[in-house]
């Protein structure tokens, strides 16, 4: 018990006051903290919003290459074919236009993997098209063969031969190849049966060799068949010309892949927002042509699985920066649901082109759903200044084009990201459309544009082929650095292709290097 009076010792009081300030300290040290955090969220707020601006005039040019340049020329011991082959292979590639465009690379290196003849691939154009035009009345065979006569030995059909006085036709054995084959089921299966019959033909073959392969010499002949033996006949290659021509005589114009068709909405599920009838029509095609699965609009939307609509497609572009004055060039098929949709993106974007609209020689309103018009499309896509699919799932003609645009000179493309938009969107039609641009313009910039970036699954070789197909003058790795000479091989190509709108649009190769 403290008398009274008592006073605590001078130490035990110099130590409360220290215990306070040492309370006092720490308590000054959080709030500075604190206030720091604070100051460097706002700061970062701050820099992210004044960030989120996308430079218009960037975009018309090509993307930033880092260094990097097409080149599909073997890096390593290629032979040329060997003198006897084990056979001959024939092909049916079914669907539209650009699944058979990867089929027919497929089957070249099929060719290859086995030693083979291969017979010029048959298209299934009837099924898909109700167009018989086939491989000759698209592509320029001669160049084809040509092209390729250092890759494999190819034959327009299966000659005869002549045994005791006698003529004697191969005939193929027919095979169904598996989804996706290993090179191991050509190297055992497909060829044991080759060589006992003398000929093999796989039908269908639409996916019926694996994409990733571990031998990038097998990924560059792919590019090689794909980027320099496909060439349109010379018809179609002018014609696509002359409408490019036509377009960039006043300025800059892009490109839309509108896939807002009855096919691809059927498949994705996204029946709401049509009316009553238009979704029996869309719910009895899924119900014929696809698997049978339970889809609910509201998660597919809330995932981006659902095609963007004109609208949206609209939104995005007007919200990047793209004013009025854009000139447009739609490729796309009949729009499911029609004007009404197509109303509102008008009204932002009202300088919009077709093919039918820029052909003067009338040739296409003859094949506007054929073969003809699909290969037209393409192309006009492959040269335009910018690109945008809007739908790039399982678009084979979305797909095959960014791997093309990619292939001849990081040329800019516009890929939404539907899963990052499609909350932005659903808050805009709940009335939240405050930040709506700058939300949109936030999801886009961390997207790519169409320069070189690692192929992630599920994207397809046929949309992004680097690095296999790329190279560099000066690489860190010897794998990547570019074979001698490869520049002129590759200019000479690209100028026996026709494709002298490269130099035109400043986006050739060469100069693609210094960017």
């Amino acid at each position: 018990m403290r008398r009274p009076g008592y006073r605590q010792p001078l130490k035990q009081q110099l130590g409360g006051v220290k215990a306070m300030f040492i309370r006092l300290s720490v308590a000054v040290i959080v709030v500075v903290i604190c206030m720091f955090l604070l100051m460097s969220a706002m700061s970062s707020s701050n820099s992210n919003s004044s960030s989120a601006e996308i430079n218009i005039e960037a975009l018309w040019g090509t993307a930033a290459s880092d260094g990097w340049r097409a080149s599909s020329a073997p890096r390593s011991d290629w032979p040329p074919p060997a003198s006897e082959s084990n056979g001959y292979l024939r092909v049916r590639c079914n669907g539209g236009l650009n699944q058979q465009r990867s089929a027919i690379c497929n089957a070249v290196l099929a060719a290859r993997i086995m030693n083979a003849t291969l017979v010029l691939p048959e298209l299934d154009a009837n099924s898909f098209w109700h167009d018989d035009s086939g491989f000759q009345g698209i592509y320029d065979v001669e160049h084809f063969i040509k092209t390729l006569k250092y890759d494999v030995r190819i034959v327009e059909s299966i000659p005869e031969t002549r045994k005791n006085g006698k003529v004697k036709k191969i005939k193929a054995k027919q095979i169904r190849p598996p989804r996706d084959a290993p090179i191991s089921w050509y190297t055992t299966e497909a060829l044991k049966t080759m060589k006992e019959h003398g000929a093999i033909y796989l039908t269908p073959f639409s996916h019926r060799l694996a994409e990733e392969i571990d031998y990038p010499e097998y990924q560059r002949l792919r590019c090689r068949v794909n980027y320099h033996a496909l060439r349109f006949k010379p018809h179609i290659v002018e014609l696509s010309q002359s409408i490019v021509n036509k377009l960039r005589s006043q300025g800059h114009f892009m490109t839309i892949h509108l896939r807002f068709e009855m096919d691809m909405l059927a498949f994705a599920g996204c029946f709401d927002i049509f009316s009553p009838e238009e979704q029996k029509i869309l719910k009895k095609y899924r119900q014929e042509n696809f698997a049978e699965k339970r889809l609910v609009y509201d998660e597919r939307r809330a995932i981006g699985k659902c095609p963007l609509t004109p609208e949206e497609v609209g939104l995005i572009l007007r919200a990047m920066g793209f004013d009025n004055s854009t000139r447009i060039y739609l490729a796309a098929g009949e729009l499911f649901g029609g004007e009404r949709f197509m109303k509102p993106f008008r009204s932002m974007f009202p300088r919009l082109e077709n093919h039918s609209t820029v052909d003067t020689t009338g040739e296409l309103g003859k094949n506007t759903m054929g073969l003809l018009g699909s290969a037209v499309d393409y192309m006009v896509c492959l040269l335009s200044d910018i690109f945008m699919p809007t739908y790039d799932g399982p678009s084979n003609f979305a797909n095959n084009l960014l791997g093309h645009r990619l292939y001849y000179g990081f040329r800019t493309t516009i890929r939404p990201d539907r899963k990052a938009l499609a909350p932005i969107f659903i808050d805009r039609e709940k009335g939240h459309t405050a930040g709506f641009d700058e939300a949109v313009r936030r999801a886009m910039l961390k997207t790519n544009f169409g320069g070189p970036h690692k192929r992630i699954s599920p994207e397809s070789f046929y949309t992004n082929s680097w690095p296999e197909c790329f190279c560099k003058k000066s690489a860190v790795n010897p794998a990547d650095k570019c074979p001698p000479h490869d520049v002129e091989i590759l200019n000479s190509q690209m100028e026996s292709e026709g494709i002298s709108d490269f130099e035109a649009s400043g986006s050739n190769l060469t100069s693609a290097v210094d960017k």
